[in-house]
């Protein structure tokens, strides 16, 4: 096979192989049309295009439940990324989905998370206008490539802004991916943190795996691989008998899931150890978010923005500055504005 007709080699293999309602790079659109890649399908090439940007990298330093936990083996965000790429894949290969477009939504879902987690998110959300899902969406439109978005295709953009809300897997309307692949990664990104999270919890000692409910227990299993081992052979199995209507799970493991999701609510988000740390962070987010408002011309690349937008609030540039740090950056300017310097008088 010449080089120059790989795309075009796995382009029909995705439509031989796949299932018919599978998205086919092939047709996939982008807003701004380009020369194809001899070697990657369009899904390939925005996957790639994301795991390059600069946003994908500071996710590494982006808390996910624990605020700079001195352990290697907490989830950052970067590794719940990872997690729920993992899961995507499975459920997309088993159900002959499309994984690369899987992979992409997952790599740029929460590209727009804050620091500090759901702490930044809440404050930002109360002073500014923004939702993570919203603002990932703009992140890989926008504030990417010094201004000038990533141009990715509709149905990656799309399962990025549509990969959270609506609690349950079982509901079918309202703001729904386009995709299949779209709903696998919505699945996924719960699968993941319900299950990463408890066993993040376990290990700080926040809660025990005997505290767990038995009527959890068992449904799902004892452990982590044997919980998301039960949820995703559910989401392939049922996906299939509803003949590929929507991804769904059955209605014994979703509840179950439901509760397990619940009973971190209850014991995890908001135990004292935890609230106590995140409601520190909201004090910095917010100070921060409330300086650059007033300051936006110190905000990195403001004027050139405004230029080549020509529209840039000072509300919108001090929620993207700010969203954009990473939890040790955050900190960092925070100490630098707020925290007076220690100085000797010789």
């Amino acid at each position: 096979m010449n080089y120059s007709n790989i795309r075009q080699h796995l382009e029909d293999l995705e439509i031989k192989t796949l299932h018919p309602k599978a998205a086919k790079s092939l047709y996939a659109k982008r807003d701004v049309q380009e020369e194809e890649c001899p070697v990657r399908t369009k899904f390939q090439r925005d996957r790639d295009r994301i795991l390059h940007s600069k946003a994908f990298r500071r996710l590494k330093h982006k808390t996910q439940v624990f605020l700079s936990p001195e352990g290697d083996h907490y989830r950052t965000r970067l590794t719940h990324t990872l997690e729920v790429a993992q899961v995507s894949r499975t459920i997309a290969r088993a159900l002959r989905l499309n994984e690369d477009l899987t992979e992409a939504i997952v790599y740029g879902h929460d590209l727009g998370h804050t620091p500090f987690g759901h702490a930044g998110e809440f404050i930002l959300k109360e002073n500014g206008s923004y939702h993570h899902a919203k603002h990932s969406l703009r992140v890989v439109e926008k504030l990417e490539n010094e201004g000038k978005g990533l141009n990715l295709t509709e149905e990656v953009r799309d399962g990025i802004l549509k990969h959270s809300k609506g609690k349950s897997p079982l509901i079918t309307e309202g703001n729904m991916p386009k995709t299949l692949e779209g709903e696998i990664v919505r699945i996924a990104d719960k699968i993941a943190y319900i299950n990463h999270d408890l066993e993040d919890a376990i290990r700080a000692g926040i809660v025990s795996e005997s505290q767990i409910p038995d009527d959890i227990v068992k449904v799902l299993g004892k452990t982590k691989s044997e919980r998301i081992s039960t949820i995703v052979i559910s989401v392939i199995n049922t996906t299939i008998e509803n003949e590929y209507k929507h991804i769904v799970m059955d209605e014994k493991v979703y509840n179950a899931m439901y509760s397990l999701r619940d009973f971190l609510y209850e014991n995890v988000y908001f135990a004292e150890p935890v609230v106590r740390e995140l409601d520190k962070a909201k004090g910095i987010v917010k100070a921060l978010y409330e300086y650059y408002v007033e300051n936006y011309h110190l905000i990195p690349n403001y004027e050139k923005y405004l230029k080549l937008w020509g529209e840039y609030s000072p509300n919108q540039a001090a929620v993207d500055y700010v969203a954009g740090m990473t939890d040790r950056y955050a900190l960092k300017k925070y100490s630098e504005i707020f925290i007076p310097k220690v100085w000797a008088v010789v």
